[in-house]
């Protein structure tokens, strides 16, 4: 356990930075006990954090993806029928872009090959909401119970989801110019090993530069309510005290445009502050899977019948799963 425990706090959560950091700050004059301090020390610690296994992360995601273009990913779903396919299709999503905008263009390919509308929603919820980037960042920062139950909600969200769309028959509800589209089977050159990690270095760059205006802003978000906001005011709207704390954060969530990277910081100043565990994962789930400039994207491919069916399963997936987690608090952290 104590092995464990250095691996989680020391390695994966890079907890030695913070105290290095520290250090640097209270020799340079600055008091990290205090709001200006300690807001500075968190900024520069959980930029530097997030930045470091996002690229870790990012390269060791994109080699894995190398391997599952969309032509081959698109074969395989299609050996598969029924719930089946759809669990496959949410495990599929876990090696696949950080974002829901990312997912979109595969979601639409996916629909115009002719596979079926509930596995391809699988795909979509699970890819943004579950990736092997959340599980190695949640399991950093709130160990390995969290990281399980986060993950295996994320899928049970997706093929539930999925199965629901399946069962309703909306296929009707795609955008014609989706359904009449054609797919060609390109051949994929085989990539050596040299082409997989030269495209997963640049896909590091890339990402890390889309991403870090979004962490920055996550960070100073976060660095803000760990240090300027009162305790009592984030408990009495988000604390065991209310209700309601788990559909509040979800809704909130919605308008908002982030990845896992960038609420990370926003939920650990929140948990720290008294909020509720499910609360702010409830959060996180609404603003990675439902942001508001996703959905936007999304109802130029399908009708608003069943953009407002999607957006309803996964807001009601998503609030189940918080208050779950408010009720497990206590054995998972």
């Amino acid at each position: 356990m104590e092995i464990w425990d250095f691996i989680q706090d020391e390695i994966l959560g890079i907890k030695w930075l913070n105290r290095l950091i520290g250090s640097f700050l209270n020799a340079c004059g600055l008091d990290t006990e205090d709001k200006i301090g300690g807001s500075i020390q968190f900024f520069i610690y959980d930029i530097i954090k997030i930045m470091l296994l996002l690229g870790v992360l990012i390269f060791i995601i994109s080699y894995i993806q190398s391997f599952f273009p969309p032509e081959r990913t698109k074969k395989i779903l299609g050996r598969f029928h029924g719930i089946g396919a759809n669990c496959i299709a949410a495990l599929l999503g876990t090696v696949t872009p950080f974002c829901s905008c990312s997912s979109i263009p595969l979601f639409i390919g996916f629909t115009s090959a002719g596979l079926p509308l509930g596995v391809t929603f699988s795909f979509l919820i699970s890819s943004p909401m579950v990736d092997l980037g959340s599980l190695v960042l949640l399991m950093s920062i709130f160990g390995w119970k969290v990281a399980a139950v986060y993950v295996l909600a994320g899928l049970i969200i997706a093929v539930i989801g999925g199965t629901v769309i399946e069962k309703l028959h909306l296929e009707n509800e795609v955008e014609d110019f989706i359904r009449s589209g054609k797919t060609k089977d390109i051949p994929q050159a085989e990539l050596t090993v040299k082409d997989r990690l030269k495209d997963s270095w640049e896909q590091v760059c890339s990402t890390a530069k889309k991403v870090f205006p979004y962490v920055v802003v996550g960070v100073g978000i976060g660095a803000f309510i760990h240090n300027w906001i009162p305790e009592e005011w984030i408990v009495s709207v988000l604390g065991s005290d209310n209700p309601f704390g788990v559909i509040i954060a979800a809704i909130c969530g919605i308008p908002m445009y982030a990845d896992i990277f960038g609420c990370i910081p926003i939920v650990e100043a929140l948990l720290a502050k008294g909020a509720q565990f499910g609360v702010v994962l409830a959060f996180m789930m609404g603003v990675i899977t439902l942001s508001l400039p996703s959905m936007i994207m999304l109802k130029k491919a399908i009708k608003a019948k069943l953009l407002g069916i999607f957006i309803a399963i996964c807001t009601i997936g998503i609030i189940l799963v918080g208050y779950l987690f408010n009720i497990i608090q206590s054995f998972i952290l």
